[in-house]
């Protein structure tokens, strides 16, 4: 079979080159295709889950541990119960110890040590009994809450507004969804169950204390217990604007990283790939000295928990030992106190680390809260109705608008465009074009003034009915990792390969998924990095022609293709276009020509509106436009 250029695609392009040298097109190389085959097969089912989203957002309030707990409150009073269960099987120990060396060791009855070590190996029994079942009851809850939590997040930033991901690094918003879910995650999982295991572990062992020598219990507990909690708090206020200022800085870390990945091109380009290294070594130093200062902290906490631990012991062994050598503290009693005095301060330690864990749990959680917090600027009305099947008439009365409230860019706008009118919109960078076509589309809502489309106000309609029947092609295109099929019917994925097909010869792409492999089932990368600008159009324009929209959007949508891919879309346009309405932003003249109407935007306003011929008939803004334009393609 020959692959040679594709026709009407002017020279090599992604897929000749990758055949030429010797590459794969985009897809798993040959010999690990057998090795994937075989982990496919061993691949449980995933059933597709029901999700019922709504860009509405329902007032859950301000997000909160106690706010997200609260639904799972019976679970988590299981969950404590296992622990108190836990706990106190924990601490039989030293206590059967005292009777083993009392009763036993002391009066030298063998039948107290046996009975002793048989509840001893059945208290140990029953406690990895227990901790096996809780670590798995609040294993399997933690990962629900997870879930539940990535997909709220996740939820939350599918409704956000285009201004939101503008305002936004993409960095920053990973890292709410990856490393502060995470530090959630390793909060609920591991820390709140161990946090409660430790508590009820001092709690248990204080009441332990007090029942063996009430004495010896207070005079320790007034000397340690006051010490510790001064020593905690000011751990406590310390690390709380550590673990903040880690938070910050591992957004910076992951914003940086991902900047620099997906603008790899132009750093090679320019040579900057040194000064690159140089500042993200410099965010991964900040990053680091945040680290340093919680670490300062823990430095002083843990080893004067530990020194306090070890002064508790000896005072102790000296008031112990004197009551023992009295008379009035058996051995046993003294061994029991020593042991448990041990077990009171390991727990103690522990959550001096859980408490790390917990800081940054809680620093998380008010990054989280924040983002929660964000509402979209265009919202869908509570009060929403469906629009029903659009003719396609698109109105415009004196909208005014601006992406930052000192700069105003569309300024008293006034625009009727008829159902299966095509309109051209032209004009100099910056002038207000595409900004026309994001208002239409209802990507951002006007500042004044209103877009109705068959006479319906485009803020009063749900979204998902409106967005259903535009279609929309960026300047920009962005293709997701998957296959050709994938990304061509990514609006309507239950499409026949015959309408996909219908879609790729409409759209001139025959040629390009004839050529490759695999045809429609042709994997391609992520963002469409295996095929060429022109190659990612063209897979646009099929996705969008594709979904069948009553309006059909094109923001410079053949700015990147070359002369010969350029007049294939044009053909293209002329049947696909008939019967639409269309909004066609263009710099290259040659698809203005065959729209119905031509409004020229300069400086936020409509400074010229008629057809091709009548424009040039008035020698206005136009007329230059096409003189220029004409002159650049005859040269």
């Amino acid at each position: 079979m020959s692959f040679g250029p594709p026709i009407g695609f002017g020279g090599a392009n992604s897929v000749t080159s990758s055949r030429d040298a010797g590459l794969p097109y985009a897809g798993v190389p040959g010999h690990l295709q057998e090795n994937v085959n075989r982990v496919l097969k061993s691949e449980p089912d995933h059933p597709d889950s029901e999700v019922a989203f709504e860009y509405q957002i329902k007032d859950q309030g301000p997000f909160t541990l106690r706010s997200f707990l609260a639904p799972h409150r019976l679970k988590l009073l299981g969950a404590l119960l296992l622990v108190i269960v836990e706990s106190i099987l924990l601490q039989a120990g030293p206590l059967l110890t005292k009777f083993g060396i009392d009763e036993g060791v002391v009066d030298g009855s063998k039948g107290v040590l046996v009975v002793v070590a048989c509840a001893y190996l059945g208290s140990i029994s029953l406690h990895a009994l227990s901790a096996w079942y809780r670590i798995r009851f609040t294993g399997a809850l933690g990962e629900a809450l997870m879930k539940k939590l990535r997909i709220r997040v996740f939820s939350h930033l599918q409704r956000q507004s285009l201004d939101f991901y503008t305002n936004e690094k993409a960095g920053v918003l990973m890292t709410r969804m990856t490393s502060d879910i995470e530090a959630l995650s390793q909060l609920f999982q591991e820390g709140l169950v161990n946090f409660a295991v430790q508590a009820l572990t001092v709690v248990v062992i204080t009441v332990v204390l007090i029942i063996i020598n009430p004495a010896l219990a207070l005079i320790t507990l007034l000397l340690v217990v006051p010490i510790t909690l001064v020593l905690s708090e000011w751990f406590r206020r310390k690390s709380e604007h550590a673990y903040r200022r880690v938070r910050n800085r591992i957004a910076d870390v992951l914003a940086n990283l991902q900047e620099s990945l997906a603008g790899i091109r132009v750093i090679t380009a320019h040579n900057r790939r040194r000064h690159n290294v140089i500042r993200h070594t410099n965010i991964v130093g900040e990053h680091k000295d945040a680290n340093l200062d919680a670490v300062k902290a823990a430095c002083v906490y843990t080893p004067g928990t530990e020194a306090i631990a070890i002064i508790g012991r000896a005072l102790v062994l000296l008031i112990g030992g004197r009551m023992v050598l009295d008379g009035s503290l058996k051995i046993g009693e003294l061994t029991a106190f020593l042991l448990y005095l041990g077990a009171f301060f390991a727990p103690i330690q522990t959550l001096t680390q859980l408490y790390n864990g917990y800081q940054q749990g809680q620093a998380a959680t008010a990054k989280l809260r924040e983002l929660l917090a964000t509402s979209p600027s265009v919202v869908e009305r509570q009060d929403a109705d469906p629009i029903p099947l659009i003719s396609g008439e698109i109105q415009l009365n004196n909208v005014c608008f601006s992406y930052v409230p000192e700069t105003q860019v569309l300024h008293e706008v006034n625009l009727d465009i008829g159902a299966g009118e095509t309109l051209a919109i032209v004009g100099p960078t910056g002038g207000g074009k595409s900004t026309i076509a994001k208002l239409v589309s209802r990507f951002y809502d006007p500042d004044q003034g209103d877009i109705t489309i068959d006479g319906h106000d485009i803020r009063d309609v749900t979204l998902s009915s409106l967005r259903s029947q535009l279609g929309v092609v960026p300047q920009e295109p962005f293709l997701f990792a998957g296959s050709v099929r994938d990304n061509i019917a990514f609006a309507n994925p239950e499409a026949s390969d015959e309408e996909v097909w219908n879609a790729i010869e409409s759209t001139g792409l025959t040629p390009l998924i004839s050529s490759m492999k695999d045809g429609i089932d042709t994997v391609i990368h992520e963002r469409g990095s295996s095929l060429s600008a022109g190659e990612r159009q063209l897979v646009a324009l099929a996705r969008a022609f594709l979904s069948q929209p009553r309006v059909l959007v094109l923001d410079e949508a053949t700015s990147n293709l070359d002369l010969q891919s350029e007049h294939t879309i044009e053909k293209a346009l002329d049947s696909l276009l008939d019967g639409r309405t269309a909004i066609i932003v263009a710099h290259r003249l040659a698809t203005v020509m065959r729209a119905d109407r031509v409004a020229v935007v300069d400086g936020g306003k409509i400074i010229e509106l008629g057809s091709h011929s009548e424009l040039l008939e008035r020698r206005g803004k136009y007329a230059d436009m096409f003189q220029a334009w004409k002159t650049a393609v005859d040269q």
